[in-house]
């Protein structure tokens, strides 16, 4: 029998918040008849946002093809969707139960290329494009690709998603962190970056990439065109490549704001050094498609020699599932103005993001006028990193402490806090020491994904329980 130390030291030192401890509990409680509020994860379709209807329509005829010949079919399934099934078919005759080309199937590989091209008015490469089993698979490659010592390192965003600091851990790499400036709406500073790096490098660490969420998560910001520049310049400075997370492109709400690529500005730049890896995913935008497991990465300024090892890393793998693949391709290619499906499609997708925009309002608005509570209002993404205020215990100075002995500290309270919240009013959320924060801040990361019923609920429960929590901690 396989004992626990005995297990890859690694993978024990691996954290994903996301899906930790509290998330168990939540579950365990709702097992015992507790309604749950799950603000943990960005699953959109669990908490009850409707397929699109085009994407399904299609998948359906795709899985069995032999609908499309049932007396009738045409009364069932609009016409553009039984051509485009059909297309598709021909296309990739071996269906959806055959393994595909290692870097997916090429028709989908173009329409992504077609996509990053109308997105970004730029050329793509189609040979640069490979399906992945959504973007999480893209971050593995693309880690695989580069971690080459054990003091390789990665520059990651503070807060970040944990699927970095996870991976990290799991190819024995080095965290080298970086603050964003919470108090210019999570921006990137470039003598943050310049700090950062400096003391990696006098700590012995090889700095080999910079990573980059664009609209962040868990922070909900979405960056400047001049900020991302500001980080291409930064990279060919000091020899990194750039992975640039960007499934929430389209996710963006906030007024005056865009959501702009690393790949087209650094087109625009003339940057033909820096090597980027750009992922998006069908889990996110306004598909929600997480079950599907599809994404895409695409790979600019890479040498053929380097890039042959990441398809040999790919075929290793055999292939992403195709239904994910057929998902990404249905993403980057959907109805177009004039077809049957369009209308529905364009109604659905506006309702989708309008109704997420309405909700990060409320969520933004009303935990703002919670004493000792601050967030800013997610401009982007799915999610709020709201930071809290607790009083300490008598006797308590953690300036006092050591670096290690403070995070500690904080670490275990906000996980008690969300504990706390959890079992108090059926909220569950994350505990900002999941995703990193800066040290003295306290914070938690919640979506604004369910139902507006539950997130005007939401607001309304974190209003009565923060202020008995920190009564109790005052009498204490």
């Amino acid at each position: 029998m396989v004992k626990l130390s005995e297990v890859n030291s690694k993978l024990l030192k691996a954290h994903y918040a996301v899906r930790g401890k509290i998330v168990i509990r939540a579950q365990e409680l709702e097992e015992q008849g507790k309604k749950i509020i799950y603000c943990n994860i960005g699953n959109p379709q669990a908490l009850k946002q409707k397929p699109i209807t085009f994407i399904r329509q299609v998948l359906s005829l795709l899985e069995y093809p032999a609908l499309m010949d049932k007396p009738g079919a045409e009364k069932l399934f609009p016409a553009d969707v039984i051509r485009r099934a059909r297309m598709i078919l021909e296309k990739n005759p071996s269906g959806t139960g055959a393994y595909t080309q290692s870097a997916g199937i090429p028709f989908i590989r173009k329409a992504i290329a077609e996509f990053i091209e109308k997105r970004d008015g730029i050329p793509a490469d189609p040979n640069r494009i490979m399906l992945t089993e959504g973007a999480s698979k893209g971050v593995h490659t693309v880690f695989t690709l580069l971690t080459n010592k054990e003091n390789d390192g990665y520059l990651i965003p503070i807060p970040q998603y944990p699927l970095y600091s996870a991976a990290i851990e799991l190819y024995g790499a080095r965290q080298v962190n970086y603050f964003l400036d919470e108090k210019n709406r999570w921006s990137l500073d470039e003598a943050e970056l310049e700090r950062s790096i400096e003391g990696a490098k006098k700590s012995g660490i090889n700095p080999v990439a910079i990573t980059v969420i664009n609209p962040g998560n868990p922070t909900g910001a979405v960056l400047s065109r001049k900020n991302i520049g500001m980080v291409i310049r930064f990279a060919k400075k000091h020899g990194l490549a750039i992975i640039a997370d960007e499934v929430y492109q389209d996710n963006v709400y906030g007024e005056g704001l865009e959501f702009v690529s690393f790949a087209k500005v650094m087109h625009d730049l003339g940057e033909k050094d820096v090597t980027l890896f750009s992922l998006h995913s069908v889990s996110k935008g306004f598909l929600g498609e997480c079950g599907h497991r599809g994404g895409y990465l695409e790979i600019r300024n890479m040498p053929d020699d380097v890039y042959a090892e990441v398809i040999k890393l790919l075929s290793i793998g055999l292939c992403a599932n195709v239904d994910g693949q057929l998902v990404t391709y249905l993403m980057t290619a959907p109805p177009r103005p004039g077809e049957e499906s369009y209308e529905l499609y364009a109604a659905e997708k506006a309702a989708i993001l309008g109704d997420l925009k309405e909700k990060a309002g409320i969520l933004g608005k009303g935990l703002n006028e919670i004493e000792g509570m601050q967030v800013d209002v997610p401009e982007g993404a799915m999610y709020a990193f709201v930071k809290f205020d607790l009083p300490h215990p008598k006797g308590i100075n953690p300036e006092a402490m050591t670096a290690e002995e403070r995070h500690k500290y904080e670490a275990a309270r906000d996980a008690k806090y969300c504990l706390r919240l959890l079992e108090g009013t059926g909220i569950c959320v994350v505990p900002g020491s999941g995703f990193g924060q800066h040290p003295g801040t306290l914070h938690f990361r919640t979506t604004f994904l369910p139902p507006k019923e539950d997130i005007l609920a939401l607001v309304e429960k974190m209003k009565k329980f923060h202020a008995s929590y920190v009564a109790k901690l005052q009498e204490a």
